[in-house]
C-alpha cells in the first residue's frame, strides 16, 4: 500500500511531478517542459514544475535534513554551513555586451567566459545526479511594462519555496505563457566548484553571465544568494533603460505620496517602512521610471532574530503556512521558534509572500516618491537625528552608503566600525554608483522631491558612552516629514558637515536635533566629528573620478 505524507494527507496536495517518461496522463506542456530541461543538458527524471507550496512543504519534509512544520505553520529550513551570502565569492563574466558597462573591481571581479563554462557544466553535472529537481518560473518587477521572466533550477524543495514567496507568482495563464525566461538560475549549491578552475576563490561561486542570461551558483545553500542574484540582475538591466533600481524599502500615504527609504542592515529600513497609517509597496527593492515606482519582488526576506509581536506586529503575523523559516532554533515537540536563539547564526531568517502584509499594496506599484529618507545608524553619535538634504548632498551621502556597527561579541571592545556601502547596495550594484546617483539627482529634480538623512544610531555620546535614538522620536521625525511640517521648519547649520538640522519637530524634544548640544563633552564631541568627517572623505576618493564637481563638494568639511 503507499503511504501519503502527514502533510499532503492533511492539504489533499496532489504531486506536480513531470517524468522523464512522460507518462500519458501528464498536461499537454509537459512534453515542451521536460523539452526545457533536456535541451539545457539535464536529464533528471523527476522534475517538480512550479509546483504549489504544499507539494514544497511535502518534498522539504521527505528529503531535507533540518525541515519541520513549526507551530505558526511555517516551514523551518537549515541552509547548511553558509548562512549568509558570500559577496566576495560574486563573479561576472568579462565580455564584449558588458566589458565597458561593469564597475569592475572588488565588487564586481572579472570571470572568462571560459571558467563560467566549467562552473555551468559542474553545475548541469550535478543537477543530473540528483533523483529530483525543482523548477520554478516567475517575475521580477510588478509593473508588467518592465518586468523579466526568471527560471530558477534547483535541487532543494526549500529554494523553490523560497523564490515562490520572493518572486512575483504568475497567474496561470501566465504560466501557460511563459515561454522562454529571461534569465535562468542553476542553483547547484550543494556541490563545490572547483578551487583549481581560473578565477575561483573558493569552494563557493556565484557567477552571472549577462550574455547567455544565467547564473550559476555552487558551494552555497543559502537562499539569499538567488534573491540577490535577480536583484544584480536588475541592477544592470533597469538603468540601461533609463530606470533606477534601488535597495530600499517604500511605502505609500492615504493621499498616494511616496516615500522611500535607503538604509543598510540594522538603520530600521523594515522597521520604519512598516507603518500602519501607510501601505507598505515593498520592504526592500525597488525601480523608478518615468511612471513611478513598482516593487521588484513579490515577497519580504526579514531578519527573525530578536524577533517579537511588540516590536514587528506585521512579521510576527505573516509567519504562517507558506513561509519560510531559515536556520532558527526551535523545540522539536512543540515547534515553537526561540528567534533569540543565534547560535546556528545571528542572521536567521524568513520568507513570505507580500500579501501575508495586511497593509501591503498590491498591486506593488506607486507614483513618483515625494520624500526619499536615507536611513544611518550612527554609532559615533555624531549625526543629527534629522537634516534635510540639498540635492548634491543627497548624491554624495547615497554614493557614500554610511552606517556604522559595533563590536558586540569582544569583551571591551566599544569603538564604533564605519561602513560605506555605495548606493546603500555595493554588493548589488554592477555600474559605476554615480550612474544609480544621477538617476537619482534627475528623477528627484525632476519630480520636486524632497531628500533627509535621518540618524537612527547614537545620541548624546558614542557607543558605549550615550544612547541609541529612541524609535518614538524617530517615528516623530518621520511623520512630521509626511505631513509637510519638517519641510516648513526653520533650519540651522550642521558645522563640518554642513547639514541644515530643524530648530524644531512636533513631538520631539528640540534640545535633541543639534548632536553637539547632547555631548556633556564638547572638545570629545569636536575630536569624533572630526574622525567621522575624515572616514567619510577617505572612503569617497575611490568615487571622485566618476562624480561632479557639486558632488564633491558636498564632502564633509
Amino acid at each position: 500500500m503507499k503511504i501519503r505524507s502527514p502533510v499532503a494527507e492533511a492539504l489533499k496536495v496532489t504531486s506536480s511531478t513531470v517524468s522523464g517518461k512522460l507518462p500519458k496522463n501528464l498536461p499537454h506542456h509537459a512534453d515542451a517542459d521536460m523539452a526545457i530541461l533536456h535541451n539545457l543538458g539535464i536529464e533528471t527524471e523527476a522534475v517538480h514544475h512550479n509546483a504549489r507550496p504544499g507539494t514544497l512543504y511535502d518534498e522539504a519534509l521527505r528529503y531535507e535534513k533540518g525541515s519541520a512544520i513549526l507551530s505558526t505553520g511555517a516551514l523551518a529550513a537549515f541552509s547548511g554551513a553558509k548562512t549568509g551570502r558570500s559577496p566576495l565569492d560574486k563573479r561576472v563574466v568579462m565580455e564584449p555586451t558588458t566589458k565597458d558597462d561593469v564597475w569592475w573591481g572588488t565588487v564586481n571581479l572579472p570571470l572568462s567566459e571560459n571558467s563560467f563554462k566549467i562552473n555551468r557544466e559542474r553545475a548541469i553535472d550535478y543537477l543530473n545526479t540528483r533523483p529530483r529537481l525543482y523548477v520554478l518560473d516567475g517575475f521580477a518587477g510588478w509593473d508588467p511594462e518592465f518586468r523579466y521572466k526568471i527560471r530558477i533550477i534547483t535541487s532543494r524543495a526549500y529554494h523553490a519555496l523560497f523564490m515562490h514567496n520572493m518572486l512575483i507568482r504568475p497567474t496561470a495563464e501566465e504560466l501557460a505563457n511563459f515561454g522562454t525566461p529571461d534569465y535562468t538560475i542553476y542553483n547547484a549549491g550543494a556541490f563545490p566548484c572547483n578551487r583549481a578552475t581560473e578565477g575561483m576563490g573558493s569552494g563557493t561561486s556565484v557567477s552571472l553571465n549577462f550574455a547567455s542570461r544565467e547564473v550559476v551558483i555552487l558551494g552555497t545553500q543559502y537562499a539569499g544568494e538567488m534573491k540577490k542574484g535577480v536583484f544584480t540582475i536588475m541592477n544592470y538591466l533597469l538603468p540601461k533603460r533609463g530606470i533606477l533600481s534601488m535597495h530600499a524599502s517604500a511605502n505609500e500615504g492615504k493621499d498616494g505620496d511616496v516615500t522611500i527609504f535607503f538604509g543598510l542592515s540594522g538603520t530600521g529600513k523594515t522597521t520604519l517602512s512598516a507603518d500602519e497609517n501607510r501601505m507598505l509597496i515593498g520592504d526592500d527593492e525597488h525601480a523608478w521610471t518615468s511612471k513611478g515606482i513598482f516593487n521588484i519582488e513579490g515577497g519580504c526576506y526579514a531578519k527573525a532574530i530578536g524577533l517579537t509581536r511588540e516590536k514587528e506586529p506585521e512579521i510576527w503575523d505573516a509567519i504562517r503556512f507558506g513561509s519560510l523559516l531559515e536556520n532558527v532554533v526551535f523545540d522539536q515537540r512543540t515547534g515553537q521558534v526561540d528567534y533569540d536563539d543565534g547560535s546556528i547564526t545571528e542572521n536567521t531568517r524568513v520568507s513570505y509572500p507580500l500579501e501575508y502584509i495586511p497593509n501591503a499594496k498590491l498591486p506593488a506599484v506607486g507614483g513618483h516618491p515625494k520624500n526619499i529618507i536615507m536611513l544611518t545608524c550612527d554609532a559615533f553619535g555624531v549625526l543629527p537625528p534629522v537634516s534635510k538634504l540639498t540635492p548634491s548632498q543627497a548624491m554624495y551621502h547615497f554614493i557614500s552608503g554610511y552606517t556604522a556597527k559595533v563590536a558586540g561579541t569582544e569583551v571591551g571592545v566599544t569603538e564604533p566600525t564605519a561602513t560605506f556601502s555605495a548606493c546603500f547596495g555595493a554588493p548589488f550594484m554592477v555600474w559605476h554608483p554615480a550612474k544609480y546617483a544621477e538617476l537619482l539627482a534627475e528623477k528627484m529634480a525632476k519630480h520636486n522631491v524632497n531628500a533627509w538623512l535621518i540618524n537612527t544610531g547614537w545620541t548624546g555620546g558614542a557607543f558605549g558612552a550615550g544612547h541609541r535614538m529612541s524609535l518614538k522620536d524617530t517615528r516623530a521625525i518621520i511623520d512630521a516629514i509626511h505631513s509637510g511640517d519638517l519641510a516648513k521648519a526653520e533650519y540651522e547649520n550642521f558645522p563640518r558637515f554642513n547639514l541644515q538640522v530643524p530648530k524644531t519637530c512636533p513631538n520631539v524634544d528640540s534640545k535633541i536635533l543639534m548632536p553637539n548640544k547632547t555631548w556633556s563633552d564638547q572638545a570629545e564631541f569636536e575630536k569624533m566629528s572630526a574622525k567621522l568627517s575624515h572616514l567619510f572623505k577617505d572612503n569617497f576618493k575611490k568615487f571622485e573620478e566618476g562624480c561632479s564637481a557639486d558632488i564633491k563638494a558636498a564632502a564633509p568639511e
